[in-house]
């Protein structure tokens, strides 16, 4: 008997009857919307029009797929760029036989890159600002966002959490275990909410929003922070990683914690007006 353990077997999604609704599309959901609200607040201070929001949401949303999908093929599975190429943008098989898959693989260090390339492009073409004015701003909802995607993962028994060794943690009845393992989607997202909240916070109250890239630099530095520090309760995603003294996610926020710190150093010198 686990007495501190959960038994997890939900079902896959919402059953409307013609077509079953995945919580894991439906988290995606909610942190889009969510975010467009919260970015909505953020453009009615600073003196912004609905039309520019539109604008980025469409960026953010194509920026995030697009870069999430490429960025787990090209960190994690290579060899699918020339063994299978079609898989990566359509959501079937075809090797080693033909099947319907769904879009499984999304990398948040290849969606940090895409939206940081599609901020740019906005930044230049829409709104006129510095490319750091916006992504001081945008990474507030990116954020939370997070923390659905990992909730989504939870809900999906997937990016699960190495045995726990004890009675506590989370059985996943889906992959057909019997014991408990460190719930590691939901340590991710208890973080991501604190990082959240901290950033929220620095906007609304502080001056630093002024600061050209502090935000951004202390969410590199804390969002990657958790994501290296949960890492640890992690099971491997792919084999290759075995054989590595840290995991592949732990070596691709290296990269974005120095940079946030480079960042947040070299705001002091960079000041923007805002509202």
């Amino acid at each position: 008997m686990h007495f501190l353990s959960i038994n997890w077997n939900p079902s896959e999604g919402l059953d409307l009857g013609f077509f079953m609704l995945r919580f894991y599309s439906l988290m995606f959901v909610v942190a889009f919307v969510l975010g467009w609200f919260l970015m909505k607040k953020i453009y009615l201070r600073e003196g912004l029009t609905v039309k520019e929001l539109d604008s980025l949401f469409i960026y953010t949303v194509l920026a995030t797929l697009i870069g999430a999908r490429l960025g787990h093929f090209l960190f994690y599975e290579p060899e699918m760029f020339i063994k299978d190429p079609l898989h990566i943008f359509l959501p079937v098989e075809f090797s080693p036989k033909f099947r319907i898959v769904g879009f499984r693989g999304l990398a948040s260090h290849g969606a940090a890159i895409g939206i940081i390339i599609a901020m740019y492009y906005y930044s230049k073409k829409i709104i006129h600002k510095p490319i750091l004015w916006i992504l001081d701003r945008v990474v507030i909802p990116v954020s939370i966002g997070g923390v659905f995607v990992r909730l989504g993962n939870f809900m999906n028994s997937e990016i699960i959490g190495k045995p726990t060794n004890s009675d506590y943690g989370v059985i996943f009845r889906k992959l057909g275990e019997t014991f408990p393992r460190h719930p590691s989607q939901l340590y991710e997202a208890g973080g991501y909410v604190i990082v959240f909240l901290i950033l929220w916070y620095i906007y609304w109250k502080t001056d630093k929003r002024n600061n050209l890239g502090y935000i951004f630099g202390l969410f590199l530095v804390l969002l990657w922070a958790v994501r290296f520090i949960v890492e640890f309760f992690k099971e491997n995603q792919v084999a290759f990683e075995d054989q590595l003294s840290l995991n592949m996610g732990q070596w691709l926020s290296i990269p974005f914690i120095l940079i946030g710190f480079y960042l947040i150093y070299r705001s002091k010198n960079k000041t923007v007006k805002s509202a």
